[in-house]
């Protein structure tokens, strides 16, 4: 499975900004989609999951009431829906998949730069 995020790029703060990951390549059964973010000189940080058989859906503590995550299953496309940016959300929003099989994801894209300023 190869994943492809997009949607990236310069925003301002107080803006949204909608991600697009697109997952091609085998057969799709992945148990659940996850975004991830690195912010510079930052580890990785979880920022939501999707649980693919029925959209349900888990959020970093810290940015609940801000994100949302969708997913189209027909196309196999995941989406993460940022509102009101601020400067700590500028990162390298990368997407990931997991198998049924996988009690950790095992599919990763490369990643899509965020970047929020005034």
């Amino acid at each position: 499975v190869q994943l492809q995020a997009s949607g990236g790029g310069s925003v301002q703060i107080g803006a949204s900004l909608k991600l697009s990951c697109a997952a091609s390549g085998g057969t799709f059964e992945n148990a659940a989609m996850g975004w991830f973010r690195q912010a510079p000189g930052k580890e990785r940080e979880f920022v939501g999951t999707i649980r693919w058989s029925d959209g349900a859906t888990h959020y970093a503590d810290s940015l609940k009431g801000r994100i949302g995550i969708t997913r189209d299953k027909p196309n196999n496309i995941v989406y993460l829906q940022m509102n009101n940016m601020s400067a700590e959300d500028t990162a390298v929003y990368i997407c990931a998949a997991r198998s049924q099989d996988r009690s950790w994801y095992n599919f990763w894209g490369p990643g899509t730069l965020v970047t929020v300023s005034s």
